[in-house]
């Protein structure tokens, strides 16, 4: 009996184990997916980055559709990221700190639906944590204006073109790159050091 019932508790220890290890998904908007695609590649516990649309009405849209706000999606990045080495609510500090959440439909110069803040959630304890680092900037006044950082379930994600893939790497020495881009890459080195890669 003992034998059974210390075989039983291993095997449900060892389901746990494997629940736990399970890399998690994150898909939220910033603006331009190139400036937080660049940002979370550099991320400590940071799978991969895809960059993508969401939260639209038309199947598999292409940049062209979504630049026109038309299509209702949002550029978006989906992180599969480990919650054993970052978190999802370290992952949204990161994500708030990197773009403005505090303007509607809007990054900088890039005005339109497309660009708007956003979090899609994939199940009900990311939509909690959302909602508590939301409150949590607004009651330390972060920033002066509300968040209005949009937070819906996720339904689905379409991959953007190749040319997309890495593009702040692959083009430094485009304007875009160096000045929307580069500033908010060497923010997220500068103020989250330890959530760094190492090299």
């Amino acid at each position: 009996m003992k034998t059974l019932l210390f075989l039983i508790t291993g095997l449900i220890m060892n389901t746990f184990l494997e629940q736990n290890n399970a890399l998690e998904e994150a898909t939220l908007g910033g603006g331009c997916f190139w400036c937080t695609e660049a940002v979370f590649l550099q991320m400590k516990g940071v799978e991969s980055v895809a960059s993508g649309y969401s939260g639209g009405h038309v199947k598999n849209p292409g940049y062209r559709e979504v630049t026109t706000g038309r299509t209702g999606h949002a550029e978006v990045i989906q992180i599969t990221f480990d919650p054993r080495v970052v978190s999802f609510s370290e992952i949204l500090e990161v994500f708030f700190m990197t773009h403005d959440p505090t303007t509607l439909n809007r990054q900088g110069n890039d005005i339109g639906t497309q660009y708007r803040s956003a979090i899609f959630y994939h199940n009900e304890e990311q939509k909690k944590t959302a909602k508590k680092v939301i409150e949590l900037f607004e009651k330390e006044k972060v920033y002066d204006d509300p968040i209005v950082t949009e937070v819906t379930p996720f339904e689905a994600f379409y991959k953007a073109e190749d040319y997309h893939v890495n593009y702040f790497n692959n083009n430094k020495n485009q304007p875009y790159c160096q000045f929307v881009v580069a500033p908010k890459v060497e923010k997220f080195r500068k103020v989250f050091k330890e959530k760094l890669k190492e090299k």
